[in-house]
């Protein structure tokens, strides 16, 4: 559309609002800019909400951009910087590691177009955790014996049921001066697999964060080799914060590390981020893999099914928690849970603490029957 030649200077800026919204491939007819202009007229306007609101009512946006239309009025109007903006190819996934200087790797990742429970829109913000009691001490005491065991390399000396130790056997014959002595014996050693507990922060899982981040930090008390990692726009580990032995500190020193809590979701890109870093990658290999999440994934579910058949071909054991199944009702329905539910071991209920804790401490034993029912009803 073409700028009218008795346009008044001060309604141009109303028609590049118009203009920028086009460009980004929103259905802005020539009607609706007219439409707009007069609104912004009538209302006088008397603030910056008369004319959002003017805006609002005219152009119309779509209930699933919405976001991508504030962020946009933010920086046209108020001259904010570049927003994140949904759909656009060069969004990034920060990757923040809490080792050493804190470093953030970032990973280009391409991004989904629509969605309707859930955003990729980045919204930064903290969070405290409060203290309380919660009967975590007895997971604690008992999550290393009740990980699934592998066998080692290392070796260790054993009286019965175990192989030949022909070095040690030999020594003992030349200390003896000849003598057959008792034949030395060995065994390879049974250690804990690793446990790797992914968390989702964003805002569908408000409700469930707390109890989940209190979990991990019985998880990293009680095992050595236990790592934690939040998702939601960003990626983030916090395992070192969760070393610290008070709750509270640990949490508080967590929620400062984290930026991204209850935000958007982009719950395929942060898990192949993962993936693409070797360090964390590493974490993976041979452990149990719980991913805590409502699965509730934007747009195309394709990244997120090439992560977890990665993380499945990497992995002892991969798990999704989600509250969902709380509900008596709930069946893998939606497309993301159905793509992804052949390459999981259990897709289990983490609506509550006590669930979870029982979960984990079962993690030993063989995937229980019920996938076999998710995979029929579904």
């Amino acid at each position: 559309m073409r700028r009218p030649e008795n346009l008044r200077p001060a309604a141009a800026p109303f028609l590049g609002f118009a203009r920028l919204l086009r460009r980004h491939a929103f259905p802005i007819a020539p009607e609706q800019t007219t439409s707009f202009m007069r609104a912004v007229t009538l209302l006088g306007p008397r603030s910056m909400n008369d004319i959002r609101e003017a805006a609002l009512a005219t152009l119309a946006p779509s209930p699933d951009r919405r976001g991508e239309f504030e962020a946009h009025f933010r920086s046209y109007f108020y001259g904010d910087a570049k927003p994140l903006i949904e759909g656009e190819e060069d969004d990034e996934t920060r990757v923040k590691d809490d080792r050493g200087a804190r470093q953030e790797e970032r990973q280009t990742v391409r991004q989904e177009k629509g969605g309707e429970l859930s955003s990729a829109l980045e919204q930064l913000s903290n969070r405290d955790f409060q203290r309380d009691a919660d009967g975590l001490s007895p997971f604690r005491r008992k999550l290393v014996s009740a990980l699934p065991a592998r066998r080692s390399f290392r070796t260790t000396r054993t009286r019965s049921r175990g192989t030949l130790d022909l070095r040690r056997s030999l020594s003992e014959i030349v200390s003896a001066d000849g003598d057959i002595p008792v034949p030395q014996l060995r065994r390879r050693q049974a250690v804990p697999r690793k446990l790797l507990l992914l968390i989702d922060i964003s805002g569908s899982m408000k409700l469930h964060t707390a109890d989940y981040l209190k979990l991990a930090h019985a998880a990293v008390q009680g095992a050595d080799r236990a790592e934690v990692f939040t998702f939601g726009t960003r990626l983030t580990r916090i395992t070192s914060a969760l070393r610290i032995r008070d709750r509270g500190q640990a949490l508080a020193r967590a929620a400062a590390l984290v930026d991204d809590w209850d935000g958007g979701t982009r719950m395929g890109p942060t898990l192949l981020a993962f993936l693409s870093v070797p360090r964390f990658s590493a974490f993976a290999r041979g452990a149990c893999v719980v991913v805590l999440s409502d699965g509730l994934e934007r747009g195309s579910h394709a990244e997120l099914e090439i992560a977890m058949r990665r993380f499945s071909a990497r992995a002892f054991r991969l798990s999704l928690a989600t509250p969902l199944a709380g509900d008596s009702r709930f069946r893998p329905a939606t497309a993301a849970l159905r793509a992804i539910l052949p390459v999981l071991d259990d897709l289990v209920d983490g609506s509550s603490l006590g669930s979870l804790t029982d979960f984990i401490l079962s993690l030993a034993r063989p995937a229980p029957a019920a996938k076999t029912v998710w995979k029929r009803v579904s």
